[in-house]
Parts: structure tokens; C-alpha cells; sequence
């Protein structure tokens, strides 16, 4: 079968010189920075814990690739931003890319990554989220002192016939409903779930194993969790109540809701009609519902602008002044939805085509890791720089995707950067805070 391949591509010329353009520079790689996971990856200890944890059936003897260079290929793959298999028939090639591996050799096909994937089961995803959460219990360097755990859930589109597939009202497509759970920016859960369920499903069981695991690390440590209206479930706020875990929930408006808060909701409209602008009037109430035990503590923001009333209600156990609770710990939990859009987006999360459940919790787990080695780097190396709040598609496009020849031989393998890259100061930073302390 004759095979066709365009080997050069003419441009318009220069000054009466051609500009011509060819697959044909060798050893040259695009993502020369890739050299920083594996150092990030040799600091955190991660995939080799995963491999550590996971069980590998293969015929030892006829592998030629081990299934810790499988992982680190796929989730190295993810964060320098190739999110499909097919990536990897050109990617396995790339000399930096095996470096960053461990590797000198042609690296492990799309049909051996795609086996791996379908190879995963429970046991697999359970594993893996036991060795997240050790890891950042090992990020601490001393007891911390308050732990906020964001709890949301998500979409995740699907376009074939996977296993799990369910057509969801509210997003008015066919999707899985994945649950995440993140302290600050650190994650520690991505679990998959079919979109057929209440939202709030199996989190109760999730806060439970978190806070057995963290109280029996730090004992003292206080635990918030923190969630929308999805999550106001008064038998888990009855357990949290009961296992000192304070709370701050929102929780969805109602006739009886906006009854207790009418004469603050009036007050604001009657601020905003006499003034022309903006109102946001804070009070607690109490509240509770005829099927709960009894009444919690609810704060009230009456807003009223241009639009009319917006009034919201947050339920919560923690005490002081409602209007401070809501601005700075409440609403700070839109950071999270911003990390999960940052895994979505930038890292591939939602790339679940496979057939099989639990291969598609697999990937959802592998890009999880790419994404807790980015922020490792910017947790570790990027604090005090420019790019210390940037998403993973920016420290991808600053710091891996660097043009480089590489050489390599018996003695030595050399990356000869451009030197018109433009941030090499701080490539130069990253590199030696990574470095530094890393036991070789």
C-alpha cells in the first residue's frame, strides 16, 4: 500500500528567498520544559506510589514497557497537553519525552496504553485515591490547623454509547456526573458517577472516609466543608454535627425561606428605591424543614439592585458575622470551580470515550495526576512569581513547550534550548527549586 506524506511546504518567499518548511530536523523536541514533571514526579514520589499500589497481570516476560513507564507516559502526555492515544504513535519517538520517562527507547504504543486503560477496575480507582489523599497528608510539614474541603459535582458530556450514560435534566444533554473534592487548590477526589443520581450521592460516605483519615493523622485539625445547595442534605449535616465537622452549605430559597427573611428583603428593596443602588442586607435566621429534626442557622443576603431581588441563603454551624462568613469563606468556593474547569479544560478530564465504566474513571484518575503535578510546581516552585496563580494551560505553554535539539549518547543527554526562549530566568528559578533538597 503506497503511502503519501507531504515532505516539504513552500511559503510565500522573503526578499527573493524561498521559505521552505520540512519534517526533517531529527532530534528536536517541542516540549523540552516535560523534563519538570519528572523532576516535580521525582519530589512528590507519585507515580512510582501508584505503581507500588497497583496490581500488573501481565506476563512479566513478554512486556517490554513496565507499568510504571505506562503511567508516566499517559499522565506526562496529559499535562504537556495531548489527550488522545493516537498522540502517542509520533509522541513515543520524541527523545525528550523519553527522558522525562526514564526511558531511552521507543516508548509504549496507543494499543498498549489503550489495554492499560481497560485493564482498570475498583480496586484500581480506590488505590489510586488512597494514594492522592497520602500525598497530601505528606504535602503538610506540620498539623495544619483548619482543613476547608470543597465538595461539587460536575458534567461530563458524553457523545457515544459508554456504560453509565444517562440523559440529565438540568444540562439538557447525555453525561456522567463526576464528584470532586479539593482543599484549597489540592485535590483529593475525582470520582465518577453515572448522572442518573442525586447530586449529593455518596458524599456523605466520601466526607466520612476524609475526616476518619485526616483526625486520625492530626487529631486537633478543625474540618469545614463547604458545598452549594446540591450538597443540603440534613442527615449528613446531622452527622457532621455529630462528628465535629462545621459547615457552610448553601441551601435552595423557598416560600418559607423568603418568609423568615421578608422583612430583610423588604428593608433592601426600600434602601435600593430611596438610593438608586445596590443593596446587600445580612442577617441570621433560623430554619428548618418539616422532615429535618430540627432548626439550623441560616444566613440571609437580601440583595436588591436593578434587576430586583436576589436573595440567597447559606446554612451553616460556624458562628460570627454573617456577612463575613459569606463574603470571604462562603463565595471563596468559586476558586474550586475554577480548578475543576482547570482539569476540564486545560488537562482532559472529561475525555471519558471509552466503552467500559471504570476505564473512563481511569482517565478521569490519570488526569487528576497531571494536574497534581502541575500544582506541585506551582505549590513548590512557582510561589512569588508570575505565573504562581497561572492554570495548567499556561504553565504548560510557559514553562514545557520549549524548542530544543537533543543529543544523546553514551555519556551524557544535552537539551540545547532556543535561546530566544523568553523566560528563562524563571525556568532557571523553577529548575533549582525542584532540585533543591531532591535526594538523586
Amino acid at each position: 500500500m503506497t503511502k503519501c506524506t507531504i515532505e516539504q511546504f513552500e511559503f510565500p518567499g522573503l526578499k527573493r528567498r524561498q521559505i521552505i518548511s520540512q519534517f526533517s530536523g531529527g532530534a528536536i523536541t517541542s516540549d523540552a520544559g516535560g523534563i519538570l514533571l519528572r523532576q516535580i514526579d521525582r519530589r512528590l514520589s507519585l507515580t512510582k506510589s501508584i505503581r507500588e499500589v497497583l496490581n500488573d497481570s501481565r506476563r512479566q516476560r513478554s512486556c517490554d514497557h513496565s507499568l510504571l513507564s505506562l503511567i508516566r507516559q499517559r499522565v506526562y502526555g496529559l499535562a504537556l497537553g495531548y489527550e488522545d492515544l493516537n498522540d502517542h504513535q509520533a509522541l513515543r519517538k520524541d527523545p525528550s519525552f523519553q527522558t522525562a520517562i526514564e526511558q531511552d527507547s521507543e516508548l509504549a504504543s496507543a494499543s498498549t496504553l489503550c489495554r492499560l486503560e481497560n485493564r482498570a477496575d475498583r480496586q484500581t480507582a480506590l488505590a489510586i485515591h488512597q494514594i492522592i489523599v497520602e500525598k497530601f497528608i505528606a504535602s503538610k510539614t506540620s498539623e495544619p490547623s483548619e482543613l476547608i474541603l470543597d465538595f461539587d459535582a460536575t458534567d461530563d458530556r458524553v457523545h457515544g454509547q459508554q456504560e453509565g450514560r444517562f440523559f440529565h435534566g438540568y444540562y439538557d444533554h447525555y453525561c456522567f456526573l463526576p464528584l470532586y473534592v479539593f482543599c484549597e487548590e489540592q485535590l483529593l477526589v475525582s470520582y465518577l458517577r453515572p448522572s442518573k443520581i442525586d447530586g449529593a450521592k455518596h458524599s456523605w460516605a466520601i466526607l466520612s472516609l476524609l475526616v476518619k483519615r485526616f483526625r486520625k493523622e492530626w487529631p486537633g485539625v478543625k474540618i469545614i466543608i463547604r458545598a452549594d445547595s446540591g450538597f443540603c442534605r440534613h442527615r449528613m449535616l446531622n452527622w457532621c454535627e455529630r462528628h465535629n465537622v462545621d459547615y457552610i452549605i448553601g441551601i435552595a430559597k423557598n416560600k418559607r425561606l423568603q418568609g423568615k427573611a421578608a422583612h430583610l428583603i423588604k428593608e433592601a428593596q426600600k434602601d435600593f428605591e430611596s438610593t438608586n443602588e445596590k443593596q446587600r442586607l445580612f442577617e441570621w435566621i433560623r430554619y428548618g424543614a418539616r422532615s429535618w429534626d430540627g432548626e439550623k442557622r441560616v444566613i440571609v443576603k437580601a440583595e436588591h439592585g436593578s434587576k430586583g431581588a436576589n436573595p440567597r441563603f447559606v446554612i451553616s454551624s460556624l458562628k460570627g458575622k454573617a456577612q463575613k462568613l459569606y463574603d470571604d469563606l462562603y463565595c471563596a468556593r468559586g476558586d474550586m470551580e475554577n480548578r475543576i474547569k482547570e482539569q476540564q479544560l486545560g488537562l482532559f478530564a472529561d475525555r471519558t470515550s471509552c466503552h467500559a465504566w471504570y476505564a473512563n474513571q481511569f482517565r478521569l484518575l490519570l488526569s487528576s495526576l497531571a494536574y497534581i503535578l502541575i500544582e506541585g510546581i506551582r505549590r513548590l516552585a512557582l510561589q512569588g512569581t508570575e505565573l504562581a496563580r497561572a492554570q495548567s494551560s499556561t504553565v504548560r505553554l510557559k514553562l514545557f513547550k520549549i524548542g530544543a535539539v537533543v543529543i544523546r549518547n553514551t555519556r551524557s543527554i544535552r537539551f540545547l534550548m532556543s535561546s530566544n526562549y523568553p523566560y528563562q530566568a524563571l525556568f532557571h528559578k523553577v529548575t533549582r527549586r525542584l532540585c533543591h533538597d531532591l535526594k538523586e
